[in-house]
């Protein structure tokens, strides 16, 4: 079964690594070796989930890499794979023969692979590495058009949003490894202060940067920019669900500091109910499903706050399959119609009805609207927040209606009759029918989990920490009832809500961060940049100018001085040299006669002495 783990991650990673290495010369095989890695991947995703292998291997001395499957993890891999299989087949008909199938296919399979990794992971290093290459290849995918200078940018500002963002798990890992608890996230909790309220800052700051809740949002409105099944990938299970997955995996290091978990919660709630509203002044369907990502994730936060793992976990799944759905349908229209305004697609859902039968789906999901998944989940983590708190559960209540009024409004424009909108246009390659069927069903299907005995299971399958009292029938009833409430309301008026400048906007988040970080930094390197011109430079040509006057007058004098002693020594030598030849003349007498004198001297001088 470790062998399977090993495939699981090795898989995607491996293959996706070559296909983006090969490059173009593979466009032609990389879809059905895409779909097919895919497909395998998701095999063994629901073959480790039940077996719950875990498998270690040496890294670094004491940090080993290790990876394990239990009841989150193993939902989660099951869910990542199934969407990014789907997905995958969708982008057969959606990333044309004339684009870069290998590099676009390798760096879905390579995130996809990342995000696996993240999952499985249990020890920080693995969970850091899989962090980056997640972060990097996100970075690829949106900016997959690199010569639009737009997606460029946009990539590179969702890229250093979150990258920021990240250096929260880098302290977190350095306080784990201070406070000696080593580098398993089992053990985190267990640190004592002031080192666990560090991890838990750096676990939360990076978490809420990845899963672009407030104040990080605005990244995911720039990360529309990439292609449509990026979007769908990137949106529902994978890269921005990686922030809630980690606060519900390490919700025990959040109840444990005593003030994590209210911070979380309260970030989710206000995140919920504010990026709503910003999903609901949109005009732009990509945005809007962006803006209710950000909503939607916050439900997952807010039952990490409060301990609601279970009712974390089922949004997660339901999100997953419901958004990745909507951003498919968005996706196949924008091809099909060349536009992703809202007003231009009135009647879209006429004119493709197997894209508007399942969008309206998936957006009646998102507005929780029973029978669908969202509509049950959200009640299990809103009665674990109610729990935690009363004005947690009606500011969470308050959230799920703003998406209802937002999801009705995408559902109004795209299903509105407008002149020739009942005419039927030739239906999208059965590549792209059969993923939005599917994941339509998945969006009805999921709701049986939310409820006894699939969701007593669940809990069974999470563990006990997951455990939490069930919602009573009237929450079921009153969320239910206020849904179809709202809905009707919205269909009946129609959406001309009057938004504010703010919402349109993104709350001014990008604008804050530019005027609060970017500008201080920019000028802050203007102003260094310019000492080094203006001191730094100038004082080491200075430098320069002066060691060279300084080797002219040493040449020119001291140099001079140098060679007369030198040759003074060198004179002085050579007249010992000659006064010391003199003597030499090779004469037996004349050595005698040095050798008596010598003695003589000699002799007077030891009379003298003594």
């Amino acid at each position: 079964m470790s062998a399977l783990l090993w495939a699981l991650v090795a898989l995607p990673l491996t293959v996706g690594t070559l296909l983006a290495v090969v490059g173009r010369p593979a466009d032609r095989y990389a879809p059905a070796l895409a779909v097919g890695t895919a497909v395998a991947a998701l095999g063994l995703a629901v073959a480790v989930a039940f077996g719950h292998p875990r498998v270690e291997a040496p890294l670094l001395e004491g940090l080993p890499a290790g990876l394990a499957v239990d009841g989150l993890s193993g939902l989660m891999v099951v869910t990542v794979t199934a969407v990014t299989a789907a997905v995958l087949l969708f982008s057969v008909a959606d990333i044309g023969p004339g684009e870069a199938r290998a590099r676009f296919f390798g760096l879905m399979l390579l995130f996809g692979g990342a995000m696996l990794t993240t999952v499985t992971a249990t020890t920080l290093p693995v969970l850091l590495m899989a962090w980056e290459v997640m972060g990097a290849t996100s970075w690829a995918l949106i900016g997959y058009w690199w010569r639009d200078p737009a997606r460029g940018d946009a990539a590179t500002t969702a890229f250093l949003t979150t990258r920021a963002a990240d250096l929260g798990l880098y302290l977190a890992a350095g306080a784990a490894l201070a406070s000696g608890q080593g580098g398993s996230l089992v053990d985190l909790p267990d640190a004592a202060d002031p080192w666990q309220a560090l991890i838990t800052a750096g676990v939360i700051v990076a978490a809420l940067g990845k899963s672009a809740q407030l104040p990080f949002s605005f990244w995911l409105s720039r990360a529309m920019q990439g292609p449509s099944p990026v979007s769908a990938l990137l949106h529902s299970a994978t890269m921005v669900v990686a922030g809630a997955y980690l606060l519900l995996r390490l919700e025990p290091l959040l109840a444990r500091s005593g003030w994590g978990g209210p911070v979380v919660a309260w970030t989710g709630a206000v995140t919920a109910v504010l990026l709503g509203l910003v999903a609901v002044a949109q005009t732009d369907l990509k945005q809007l499903l962006a803006a209710s990502t950000c909503a939607q994730i916050g439900f997952m936060v807010l039952a990490a706050g409060t301990g609601a793992v279970t009712g974390g976990t089922l949004q997660l799944i339901a999100h997953a399959a419901a958004k990745s759905l909507a951003f498919l349908v968005a996706g196949a229209w924008l091809t099909a119609l060349g536009t992703k305004a809202l007003p231009a697609l009135r009647g879209a859902a006429r004119r493709h009805r197997t894209a508007g039968i399942t969008f309206g789906v998936a957006a009646l999901t998102l507005a929780g609207v029973p029978p669908l998944s969202l509509w049950a989940a959200k009640d299990v983590l809103l009665a674990g927040a109610l729990e935690d708190s009363t004005a947690l559960y009606v500011v969470g209540l308050a959230g799920a209606m703003i998406s209802t009024v937002y999801s009705v409004k995408a559902l109004w424009f795209v299903w509105q009759p407008t002149p020739g909108a009942d005419r039927r246009e030739e239906p999208p390659p059965y590549a792209t029918r059969l993923p939005l069927v599917l994941l339509a069903v998945a969006c009805l299907a999921l709701t049986v989990t939310s409820f006894p005995p699939v969701r007593d299971a669940v809990e069974r399958v999470l563990g006990g920490e997951a455990a939490q009292s069930g919602p009573h029938a009237w929450e079921f009833a009153l969320s239910g009832a206020l849904a179809l409430a709202v809905s009707a309301l919205v269909w009946i008026r129609g959406p001309h809500l009057r938004a504010l400048t703010v919402q349109t906007q993104w709350l001014h988040l990008e604008t804050a961060a530019h005027v609060l970080l970017v500008r201080p930094v920019t000028r802050l390197a203007d102003a260094l940049a310019a000492f080094d011109d203006r001191v730094l430079d100038r004082a080491v040509d200075s430098a320069a100018r002066g060691s060279v006057r300084l080797a002219r007058w040493t040449d020119a004098q001291v140099e001079r001085l140098v060679d007369g002693a030198a040759e003074g020594v060198a004179g002085g030598a050579r007249a010992l040299g000659r006064l010391a030849r003199r003597p030499q003349t090779g004469q037996l007498h004349q050595y005698l006669a040095q050798a008596v004198a010598a003695f003589t001297v000699l002799a007077v001088v030891l009379v003298l002495v003594r």
